[in-house]
């Protein structure tokens, strides 16, 4: 075996190791030590990956890369019913990907907040081929611009996910919200695309 096949293994057996730690504990919780403990030699991991820092970012760069992996499978990148169906599937069926996406999308750690957005960046480009696919479906108002609504869709989606940081979900689980947001998409994208208003009067 070559020395290259031998590293991605070991490599991968690192992050494999890693995305239980960090999707079971979180990025506070989880720990380089807990990792060795699994049986992976911390020499070897230091080897690979500079610090505790650059590990985890790694675990959410390949959850992203898992779950825009999973919807493009299910044929759900076209259509934002199909996405948001996708989404809650692979949650269900990944949970520590979704314990590590959902920590860096509503919990962020601020010392990491430019690199968590470079490794989101998959994810990123596949939500907004989504906006712009629906609003390109959409027979929109007189005087609002493409431009305009798509970004309405990118204020929306921060605002909404920055609920989730705010005090009034302090008290709440990571699971908690992890449930809460997701139920309640759906609902933003009806009122985002529909309105609240009868008849759309003002």
């Amino acid at each position: 075996m070559k020395q290259q096949q031998r590293t991605e293994i070991t490599v991968t057996r690192i992050v494999e190791a890693a995305i239980e730690e960090f999707g079971s504990r979180g990025y506070s919780g989880g720990s380089v030590n807990n990792i060795c403990a699994a049986g992976i030699n911390k020499g070897l991991i230091y080897h690979n990956f500079k610090d505790k820092d650059q590990l985890y970012l790694e675990c959410l760069r390949i959850s992203c890369s898992r779950l825009t992996e999973y919807v493009h499978e299910q044929g759900a990148d076209c259509d934002l019913v199909r996405y948001m169906n996708a989404r809650m599937d692979f949650f269900t069926e990944y949970p520590r990907e979704a314990h590590i996406f959902f920590e860096a999308l509503l919990n962020p750690q601020i010392t990491l907040k430019d690199e968590i957005d470079l490794a989101m960046k998959e994810f990123n480009i596949l939500n907004e081929k989504i906006y712009s696919r629906t609003v390109k479906s959409l027979e929109l108002r007189e005087g609002v611009t493409f431009d305009e609504a798509l970004s309405y869709f990118r204020q929306m989606q921060i605002m909404f996910n920055g609920y989730f940081s705010s005090p009034a979900y302090r008290d709440e689980t990571l699971e908690e919200k992890i449930k809460i947001h997701e139920a309640g998409i759906p609902k933003l994208f009806e009122f985002m695309l529909y309105g609240v208003a009868e008849g759309g009067k003002r």
